[in-house]
């Protein structure tokens, strides 16, 4: 039989972030009193401690993980059984990958919401000296929140690192009087995709890998021109290359060559792995088997070899 599936609320952030806080007050808010039986999953406990006696759900069990090898699937499916649980909400250990997290989730539990909390005293050193962990915690959330906000804080200073990550999340600053501001900085492309051909600079490769990917529908028909490395093999369909860059996300660590594909045809002979081509190509929405389904396609109207960037590797910065 199918088993129910179970949503997941999903609160991240390090130590003394804010997450207990908004976590007592989310269970304290009558409209979360719906019924469901609902497992509090707490994977780290600071100094604020939840108080169950002002809870409006009525159906709490607060169970607390010790230690990431608690993390297993099968425990948590255990946890489920037991208490017939209904709804998780979870308070993430700001030390664990979020991915330990995903490999360790029960199949029917289906994440409904994703929040990361930072302490806007610390952000800043924190991402810094732990650029991965900061990474980790936002590049997937639907909203950061920015407590202990104060007012000689420069709020560029923490928006460019969260949009250096992701364009996805909203960003709220939380002052230290509790006025709460919704950021409303905007983010212009680094480029015109209005223009008749847009054209990328070889700096701003990744913006634009991120934003396609991203926003696919709002690029299809539109032209691009932009210089990227060939990778070529048998995984690709014939007439077609992927052309790319190696984007550093976080850290050196976790350099990676992406790319898209391109239906090169007959314009370029022999192109092999490593070729530098530049591309004029027309953006379009197809089956192909690089993306083993559906992705943008650049249909190329002219490539022309050319030399290698300056920078070996782009950033988001």
């Amino acid at each position: 039989m199918e088993q129910q599936e179970i949503s997941v609320f999903l609160f991240l952030g390090f130590l003394e972030s804010g997450k207990t806080k908004f976590i007592q007050e989310t269970l304290e808010d009558e409209r979360m009193n719906t019924g469901e039986r609902t497992l509090l999953l707490v994977c780290e406990e600071g100094e604020e401690e939840y108080n169950p006696d002002l809870f409006k759900v009525r159906y709490v069990t607060k169970v607390t993980l010790e230690s990431v090898d608690e993390l297993t699937m099968d425990n948590l499916s255990a946890l489920a059984k037991k208490y017939k649980v209904e709804r998780v909400v979870v308070e993430y250990n700001g030390t664990w990958l979020l991915s330990q997290f995903f490999e360790a989730m029960p199949e029917n539990w289906v994440i409904d919401q994703i929040m990361t909390f930072f302490d806007a005293t610390t952000f800043l050193n924190f991402n810094q000296n732990m650029r991965q962990l900061v990474f980790d915690k936002v590049q997937m959330t639907q909203m950061v929140v920015f407590n202990r906000f104060k007012g000689e804080y420069v709020k560029e200073d923490f928006h460019k690192v969260i949009r250096g990550i992701s364009r996805r999340p909203d960003i709220v600053y939380e002052y230290l009087g509790g006025e709460v501001v919704y950021d409303d900085i905007e983010d212009p492309m680094p480029f015109d995709v209005n223009a008749p051909v847009i054209e990328i600079e070889d700096r701003d490769f990744a913006w634009f890998y991120r934003d396609l990917a991203e926003k696919t529908d709002e690029y299809i028909g539109k032209t691009v021109r932009f210089k990227g490395m060939a990778a070529v093999s048998k995984k690709v369909p014939k007439g077609y290359i992927v052309l790319g860059r190696h984007i550093m996300t976080c850290c050196e660590a976790d350099i990676a060559y992406d790319g898209f594909a391109v239906k090169i045809g007959n314009l370029i002979k022999g192109v092999e792995t490593r070729d530098w081509l530049t591309v004029t190509a027309k953006i379009a929405l197809e089956k192909n088997a690089v993306y083993r389904g559906e992705g943008p396609v650049l249909i190329a109207e002219k490539a022309e070899r050319s030399d290698p960037p300056e920078e070996a590797v782009v950033t988001y910065y």
